[in-house]
Order: C-alpha cells, then sequence, then structure tokens
C-alpha cells in the first residue's frame, strides 16, 4: 500500500477585525492539532493598517505573545509572497487575516486507499457551516 507523508492539505484565509484573532481561534487551532485532527504546516498573519500599509507577521514573531513557543510548524515557509498577494485586496485597512496551511490528518488514509484503488478525487467543495446551519434550519421548520 502506498504511503502518503502528507493527506490533503487545504488553505484557510480567515478574516478578522483588527491586527490579529482572538485567544479563542489561536486555542480552537491549538485543540484540532492536539487531537491529531490537523498538523499545522504553516500560518501567517497579514494586517493593513488605516494608513493602508499591508504587513506580514510570522508565527515566530508572535509566538511568546500567543504562548506557542513549542507550536511545531511543519513546512514554515509554504505559504509565501504569492498567498498573500493574492488575498491582499481582502484585507481593508483595520482588518487582518490568518492564512492557515493545515494538513487533513484524518483523512491520509483515505486518500493512500483511494490511490491505491487508482481512484481520484474529482472535485470537492466546502461549505460554510454558517450556511450548513442556515439550510438545516430552514428544512427543519
Amino acid at each position: 500500500m502506498a504511503e502518503f507523508e502528507y493527506g490533503p492539505v487545504e488553505i484557510f484565509v480567515i478574516g478578522f477585525d483588527g491586527e490579529r484573532p482572538g485567544r479563542d481561534v489561536v486555542d480552537a487551532i491549538l485543540r484540532l492539532i492536539a487531537q491529531d485532527t490537523v498538523r499545522l504546516l504553516d500560518l501567517l498573519f497579514v494586517s493593513r493598517a488605516q494608513d493602508g500599509d499591508l504587513r506580514v507577521v510570522e508565527l515566530e514573531e508572535i509566538a511568546d505573545e500567543y504562548g506557542l513557543e513549542g507550536l511545531e510548524v511543519i513546512e514554515l515557509g509554504l505559504a509565501g509572497s504569492d498567498d498573500v498577494d493574492d488575498i491582499a485586496e481582502a484585507i481593508v485597512p483595520g482588518t487582518s487575516a490568518a492564512l492557515l496551511v493545515v494538513e487533513h490528518v484524518w483523512a491520509r488514509e483515505f486518500a493512500e486507499a483511494l490511490f491505491e484503488a487508482g481512484g481520484r478525487v474529482l472535485q470537492t467543495e466546502r461549505i460554510p457551516a454558517p450556511v450548513v446551519n442556515e439550510m438545516v434550519a430552514a428544512t427543519s421548520e
């Protein structure tokens, strides 16, 4: 059986008011890592000052502030300037974004089995949680 070093990887771009996400968001990411649901491959914070200047903050620059000194980031540098350029327009003055590159650990075994069977993913689509919950609530009424 093929053994993949990584399972499926996803890039999340998450927007926030202000310079950085709150502690609750960081704690949620840490819980997913601790539960071995995802592995954090890379993490960048990008903020736009009121005067329009764009600032990129690497994880190691804020690790102490968030208590992340021991956090292992597997492929630091995977997200780069092209990724920042792609999201820059979405970051208006006074807001920021976190760019997370995560491996879906839970899906690695499935990806290996799919590969061995000669299968391939033809399409994948993520439906945001608020949309799913709104749809379910509407059909329940």
